[in-house]
């Protein structure tokens, strides 16, 4: 008789090939889907091609998904050159997935660039439930939202994993996160991550797998629970999960054509830990520097002098999270008062803020309000000033600024400058910020 077992310990039992499989075992699993980028690809490279041969070949050419997106706009040699590796080793490999860039002038006249990522990877039908998808990068936790078991790893792992399409890994305990309640409409999905992580720490979920649940989760779009899942590794989490469900479904449907099997923690299945939170009584967050955990209220900090506004990144640069920050805005018809960077995840979303519609702006888009508002020209695609970067990147903070950003980190230097600030926040709260010059609870302009 097999016993009770998590939605993790299940798709990590079927990697395995396992009737079941429990936390703290360790199990080698197949891998469904590998990715890398520009930043961590060249290492995982190097390190396949010193451990298995020179000529070697990679598992299944059509398993692993090559995307630039980190360091492109940029004159930076290195940064140039990691491409150019990415570039021959998926040439010489026959990569299936290789999303190229070569005209850094124009990234239009790059039909195959997508930018960043995890939301490429989501985009482009790589992320199905029941699956498991390894990336080298920490926030590939993202993919959880699909119901499946997404993780970061190191180059060396993924040397390993190019040539094997295996892993060793250690079955995590799971943490349940009970939100229920409905959703205010001035809060988004960014506030529920920095409630949790505020209340566990950076280290609270340490190598454990958080599960998401309850009627809140529930109602969230599929982005939205993307960030939810996105932020888990801020907390320390091994992975983050949402259970797949129509939604996912409906998102996939023109997505993937790749047969899927979604798994459901069993209703006896043992957490090592469960938090509840009625989420209709959360007012709107924002994390101080210099932690992700450094939670305080967005309207307690509405004393604090900013200098700028960043929208953009896996966590906060998607089609939703620009149409909300349209919809603030649109409410408001007010001008921003400090300069607003505006950096869409993908070429995808980049398309959406041009074409898409706002309800009740009269047919306006996203790009018409930002321009009415006086915010910077949507940029290329790209994860831009989140990571810093070379000095040329775009919207990298090149002074001790104050930035209300809707990023997923803000440790010194993370953006740029050693002394920078970074207030981290939702989309709704970086667009109150900006009208004002100071920390803004989104309230003051949505309702």
């Amino acid at each position: 008789m097999k016993s009770p077992m998590t939605m993790t310990e299940k798709i990590l039992a079927k990697g395995a090939e396992k009737a079941e499989v429990k936390a703290g075992d360790n199990v080698w699993v197949n891998v469904d889907v590998f990715m890398t980028n520009d930043i961590s690809g060249p290492g995982s490279i190097g390190i396949f091609q010193k451990e298995f041969g020179e000529n070697a070949k990679v598992w299944d050419r059509e398993k692993v998904v090559v995307i630039p997106d980190h360091y492109i706009f940029t004159s930076d040699e290195r940064a140039n050159r990691n491409v150019d590796i990415l570039r021959e080793f998926s040439l010489d490999q026959n990569i299936k997935y290789f999303y190229d860039i070569t005209d850094l002038s124009n990234f239009k006249a790059n039909p195959d660039y997508k930018g960043v990522c995890h939301i490429a990877l989501a985009q482009e039908g790589h992320c199905r439930p029941g699956e498991i998808l390894l990336g080298t990068d920490s926030h590939t936790c993202t993919a959880g939202a699909f119901g499946q078991f997404a993780t970061g790893i190191g180059n060396t792992e993924a040397g390993f994993v190019l040539g094997t399409g295996a892993l060793l890994l250690k079955v995590p305990q799971t943490l349940r996160f009970v939100m229920n309640g409905e959703m205010p409409d001035y809060l988004l999905a960014k506030d529920l991550i920095l409630q949790i992580i505020g209340e566990i720490s950076v280290a609270g979920a340490t190598y454990k797998s958080m599960e998401f649940v309850g009627t809140t989760v529930e109602s969230l779009n599929m982005e939205e629970r993307m960030t939810l899942c996105n932020m888990v590794i801020e907390a320390g989490g091994k992975n983050g999960v949402v259970a797949a469900d129509s939604t996912t479904f409906k998102y996939l449907e023109d997505k993937t054509s790749v047969p899927y099997e979604p798994v459901y923690s069993d209703g006896l299945a043992s957490f090592h830990s469960e938090f509840r939170f009625d989420i209709s009584k959360l007012e709107p967050l924002v994390a101080k520097p210099h932690s992700p955990d450094n939670r305080a209220l967005a309207r307690e900090c509405k004393h604090i002098k900013i200098d700028r506004v960043y929208i953009g990144s896996c966590t906060g640069g998607k089609t939703q999270d620009f149409l909300a920050a349209a919809k603030l805005f649109l409410a408001s018809g007010k001008k921003v008062k400090v300069p607003t960077f505006l950096v869409p995840a993908t070429q995808k979303v980049w398309v959406d803020i041009y074409t898409l519609i706002v309800p009740g702006s009269g047919g306006k888009t996203c790009s018409q309000i930002f321009e009415e508002a006086g915010c910077d020209t949507p940029a290329s695609p790209s994860c831009a000033a989140c990571m810093g970067g070379p000095k040329d990147t775009y919207a990298r903070m090149n002074e001790a600024q104050v930035c209300v950003s809707t990023t997923n980190r803000n440790f010194p230097g993370r953006m740029g400058h050693k002394e920078g600030q970074i207030y981290l926040a939702s989309p709704y709260t970086a667009a109150a910020s900006a009208l004002t010059g100071y920390i803004t609870d989104p309230r003051e302009f949505l309702h």
